[in-house]
């Protein structure tokens, strides 16, 4: 009889953050559209990494994702990863907070990311930010800067 075990398989060079923050413990995430074989729910699962589960847009063009905090939160550290596999794209993301209930916003980052398949096509960043207490943060996404034609992507996006 042959012995066997079955082990997990191992996360996929997962962005390593100190006091990373459970969303799905303490915020309501709202997004403008998503693909029922790609939601937003994979941005925040364990499967990181280039091949990691991901969200893509239903509709193309700008998109949002907004974290929605149950209480003021302290953030320090925001990590996200994007793979394209597909698309040559120049994708322009921005990551905003809002102290005061979502009513006003303050901008930290713009970054864009340029994919070309099958060279270039994921992007890793982890930016140190400190906002004080937020009770919002967003992300702007302009999923083919310049076209308005493709469709918004996100791999993981961490927030610590």
């Amino acid at each position: 009889m042959l012995r066997k075990q079955v082990i997990p398989k191992p996360s996929r060079g997962s962005i390593p953050v100190e006091g990373e923050i459970s969303i799905a413990d303490v915020a309501t995430v709202q997004v403008t559209s998503e693909q029922m074989e790609h939601p937003i729910d994979n941005v925040f699962d364990p499967s990181r990494g280039p091949g990691g589960s991901r969200w893509i847009a239903d509709a193309p063009g700008e998109q949002s994702v907004i974290l929605v905090f149950d209480h003021p939160q302290t953030i320090r550290q925001i990590g996200i990863e994007v793979e394209e596999l597909a698309v040559s794209r120049t994708q322009e993301l921005s990551i905003s907070t809002s102290s005061d209930g979502g009513r006003t916003y303050r901008e930290h980052i713009r970054q864009e990311f340029t994919f070309s398949p099958p060279g270039t096509s994921f992007e890793r960043e982890l930016w140190s930010i400190s906002p004080g207490a937020v009770t919002h943060l967003r992300l702007e996404i302009k999923p083919d800067k310049g076209r308005h034609v493709g469709h918004a992507t996100l791999t993981s996006l961490i927030v610590a």
